[in-house]
């Protein structure tokens, strides 16, 4: 319920609305400016008999002044506000934070849900998130449409669409898809014990934050997935049409009110409309009265009915935030030909339906697992309607039935049931991986954090064998790769890698490996690396500390994992029958086939020497001749192309042979290893500040 706000600033709101001064309603209620000002700011307080005096002038009840839970100046209808083009001609043809991430509901949910995480209220329990896909057509497309003030933005959106760049071609899309087909697709994110979209519309706070800014995470919590401000445009990044509106209860009451702030904010690109230029972003709701933000539009307190007509509706009164994609898509989608029916298969709200499922499971099953005295931190469910009607019901994420070995070896870490080495099925080893955190560029000095490493057996369940996932912060998925150098029969396993917040709360140095390993992380979130800020704030050398941290977690897998190899001399057969047991499976009889070989798996760190250092993987596919191919390494830059570079040294480690760099690969085999070190001198930049790519072509000169 909501709580009335103070006097003063909700009298001073009401002055603001009607446009009327302080000296004004000093002179209606028979009193100076002076003591206007006074009840403004809290120094005084009016007598029953003024607060009469006052609701009069205001045009308002006594009610209503005394609960000040709504406003007494019932304010205009919701309209959309664009901002006006920029006096000194520059355009922008799109929101570039957007482009940062691909439309990919995949992707979204992993930025979604990881904000939910990071804004969890009552550390107690978890953060509920719920997705529900709702199609729209024919009667209920058109109500949705006027409730959004539809022909008022039409002719913005025809003239976006109508230019030739990026965000044009996607907005004309969106158009032809509703108007063609007569179907709009509805994604919304709703989260429950979260903080809500608190603060004022204008200055500091979370509201502003995601509504007003762009690459303002306001997040200050240091075990925050994100750091860049970035994950927030997914959600507009996922509507062919820009655009999303929002429904946000609030932890810390504003203006007096907590419940059914509603905004809507529209990215287009610069367009002229009516022969006015108009910038780009658009907001819908309450025309603002205060002076120098005049009609600009600013949130307002919805009632039910509006909520409803907007599908912006909330189950409970519980803080969190309700955003609703409109025009959603899933751009990873095999075709996005409305005439193309294996492409409406493949976009269809079923499939978007069973994406979302997948990708909640596959990023934040630890943060949904639980044990005997530990609480999940997440969860997650998902479900999809048509026209108000179940198309496909409510079906909650279980952690337990998408990563069985994994959620095994963390609930067993919960519960203090792990041993230090593998005996028998089901068991969990538990290692402890050294992490030494640099000191900050002119403050403090190097600490030692001791992460958690977790292996138990794989189950087929898992997907790939013998990976090693890594996290931190509310146990945040950050990357998974295979463990390289593993003994020759190995049994397959998982691995977890619990570093930072994610390994404890009293875990030691946790907050300083946290804010460390946080600082390696791009902007995707999806490895520890050489950035930008890490070199700014630590120091130039800072990556060799992951580096040094993921050798001593490989290390410390194989050590957890690995078997004496059996003394054999039965040759290349029980070689063969060993890696069977690794998972690889046995090559079947020689046929011809299509396709080249192809790298199917690579690790990669920078040395100290600061050259690439690679294993890789590759799969042959079938035929009677022995295959032979040259591996190309470039790198990835940020921008113009992907420059060569060369080799120092090739080495083979099975199933092939290297002659003068070339990989000559053995007759019959399907899968084959090498290893191979990057020549520093043919860097066109340090190798720690790019990305590198692996490839196998024909070698020169010869046929592959």
């Amino acid at each position: 319920m909501d709580v009335g706000e103070d006097f003063g600033p909700w009298l001073a709101r009401q002055l603001k609305r009607l446009g009327m001064s302080q000296a004004e309603l000093g002179e209606r209620v028979g009193l100076t400016r002076a003591a206007v000002s006074a009840w403004i700011t809290g120094r005084a307080v009016p007598r029953e008999d003024t607060m009469r005096l006052i609701a009069d002038a205001i045009g308002t009840d006594s009610g209503t002044i005394h609960t000040r839970t709504t406003d007494a100046v019932t304010g205009k209808p919701a309209s959309w506000y664009h901002r006006p083009a920029y006096a000194d001609g520059g355009r922008e043809f799109g929101n570039a934070a957007a482009f940062a991430f691909e439309a990919d509901v995949e992707v979204l949910a992993r930025e979604a849900t990881q904000n939910s995480l990071d804004e969890r209220l009552d550390r107690k329990r978890p953060v509920r998130v719920r997705y529900t896909l709702h199609e729209l057509s024919g009667e209920h497309l058109d109500r949705f449409r006027e409730a959004i003030g539809w022909e008022s933005l039409r002719p913005h959106y025809e003239a976006a669409a109508a230019q030739e760049q990026k965000v044009g071609r996607i907005i004309a899309e969106g158009l032809r898809d509703m108007n063609e087909r007569d179907r709009l697709v509805l994604l919304k994110v709703d989260d429950y014990n979260a903080s809500g979209l608190t603060g004022d519309d204008y200055e500091d706070g979370r509201f502003a934050a995601v509504v007003r800014r762009q690459l303002d995470s306001h997040k200050s919590d240091e075990g925050a997935g994100g750091s860049y401000g970035l994950g927030k445009a997914t959600l507009w990044a996922t509507s062919r049409l820009g655009l999303v509106l929002i429904n946000s209860t609030l932890a810390e009451p504003h203006e007096g009110r907590s419940e059914k702030r509603l905004i809507g904010r529209l990215d287009l690109p610069w367009r002229v409309v009516g022969g006015e230029a108009w910038a780009g972003p658009a907001w819908f709701g309450e025309p603002d009265t205060a002076s120098g933000s005049e009609n600009v539009a600013r949130s307002w307190w919805a009632d039910d009915e509006t909520v409803e007509r907007l599908h912006l509706t909330r189950e409970s009164g519980e803080p969190g935030t309700s955003f609703l994609i409109v025009g959603a898509h899933d751009v990873a989608s095999g075709s996005n030909d409305p005439t193309d029916d294996e492409g409406d298969e493949d976009e269809s709200v079923q499939a978007m339906h069973k994406k979302l499922v997948g990708a909640l499971a596959a990023n934040f099953w630890a943060a949904m697992t639980s044990g005997a005295t530990v609480a999940p931190l997440l969860e997650a469910s998902v479900r999809t309607l048509r026209n108000g009607n179940v198309l496909v019901k409510e079906q909650r994420v279980e952690p337990h039935l998408a990563q069985p070995s994994r959620t095994r070896a963390l609930k067993a870490y919960f519960d203090g049931d792990t041993v230090d080495r593998l005996t028998e099925v089901g068991q969990v080893a538990m290692a402890k991986v050294m992490l030494k955190v640099p000191a900050l560029r002119g403050r403090g000095k190097p600490v030692e954090h001791e992460a958690v490493l977790l292996v138990t057996a794989a189950e087929d369940a898992d997907g790939r064998p013998n990976h090693l996932v890594s996290m931190r912060g509310s146990r945040m998925k950050v990357r998974s790769v295979r463990v390289p150098d593993l003994p020759l029969g190995t049994s397959p396993f998982q691995a977890v890698l619990l570093a930072g917040h994610a390994a404890g709360p009293d875990t030691v140095e946790a907050d300083r490996a946290e804010a460390f390993l946080r600082a390696s992380e791009p902007p995707e979130h999806n490895k520890w690396a050489q950035t930008e800020e890490l070199r700014a704030s630590y120091s130039p050398t800072a990556h060799r500390r992951i580096a040094d941290f993921t050798r001593a977690a490989n290390s410390a897998v194989r050590e957890l994992v690995g078997r004496r190899k059996e003394q054999t001399q039965e040759g290349p057969k029980a070689l063969r029958d060993l890696l069977r047991l690794d998972g690889t499976p046995a090559a079947g009889p020689r046929a011809a086939g299509g396709g080249f070989p192809t790298i199917l798996d690579i690790d990669a760190f920078v040395d100290d020497e600061g050259a690439w250092q690679i294993e890789a993987e590759v799969n042959l596919p079938a035929r009677q001749d022995p295959w032979v191919m040259s591996p190309v390494a470039r790198f990835e830059v940020r921008s113009g192309g992907r420059p060569s570079v060369g080799w120092s040294k090739v080495v083979a480690v099975e199933n092939c042979r290297v002659v003068d760099g070339v990989l000559h690969f053995a007759a019959g085999a399907r899968t084959a290893t090498f290893t191979a070190t990057t020549d520093v001198s043919s860097h066109p930049v340090r190798a720690a500040l790019a990305g590198l790519v692996v490839d196998l072509q024909k070698p020169k000169g010869g046929a592959a």
